[in-house]
């Protein structure tokens, strides 16, 4: 079961190619490709369902470029790309609930009741950037028509609103170190599996590791086969995967 799960980590963690994964792992293609589309799903984030009374969370979206056009769309960034909404507890800094996939045209005001997040988190104060207006979120303080400036007392609001809703930023940084998120070609629900795999390990801190780090068991697998693999040049030191 370690191979399989070091497969499919791996897979996520470098983007290669089935057909260059399987000869590390001594499987074929086909093989890897039943192991990913098991294991995935298994892998993948559950998301909670409750909340404390003082719970406060950050959301964003963040986009993925998809090669799968049936649900990705151009986005601002000219590529087919995947809308994900990303919900993190503002205090333990772990994500709490990822969103459906949507087109990445789509603005992050719709994506947020759409994708099923709004839902998930229910009545608990959710903080979130200016392109959230409408949604009923803790955004940002912004001028009104004619004004020059916003008054001091407001624009501290907004420093202390950045420094807050920064952390979600740091989420995304140590998500998108998994270069699946950077190109995937994934079909289907494999963008959205692979999404909710990777951002179980940041919901999963290890006992050791300071209050905040999200180092995780399956990180640490990584790492660690990782260099057993570079160590026997691509050779698995446990044996070869059964398809």
């Amino acid at each position: 079961m370690d191979d399989r799960v070091l497969l499919v980590a791996a897979y996520w963690r470098t983007n290669l190619t089935l057909r260059q994964l399987g000869p590390l792992f001594g499987v074929s293609k086909s093989a890897a490709d039943r192991v990913i589309n098991h294991l995935g799903p298994l892998l993948a984030l559950r998301s909670r369902r409750r909340f404390r009374k003082d719970t406060v969370l950050i959301v964003d979206g963040t986009l993925v470029s998809t090669r799968d056009h049936t649900i990705a769309e151009q986005s601002k960034n000219y590529r087919y790309s995947t809308n994900h909404q990303v919900v993190i507890d503002a205090d333990t800094r772990l994500v709490v609930t990822v969103g459906r996939p949507l087109p990445g045209n789509r603005n992050d005001c719709k994506a947020w009741e759409l994708s099923g997040a709004k839902a998930a988190v229910g009545h608990t104060t959710v903080i979130a950037d200016g392109g959230y207006r409408g949604t009923g979120l803790i955004i940002p303080h912004r001028r009104e028509a004619g004004q020059a400036e916003l008054p001091a007392w407001k624009e501290e609001h907004n420093r202390s609103h950045r420094k807050v809703r920064a952390r979600v930023e740091h989420t995304f940084a140590r998500m998108k170190g998994w270069k699946i998120l950077r190109d995937c070609r994934l079909k289907g629900d494999g963008v959205h599996h692979a999404m909710l795999g990777i951002a179980h390990p940041t919901t999963s801190p290890s006992l050791d590791a300071p209050r905040g780090q999200t180092l995780s068991w399956l990180t640490q697998l990584f790492d660690h086969c990782g260099t057993t693999l570079r160590r026997s040049r691509g050779k698995p030191q446990c044996g070869s995967i059964q398809p």
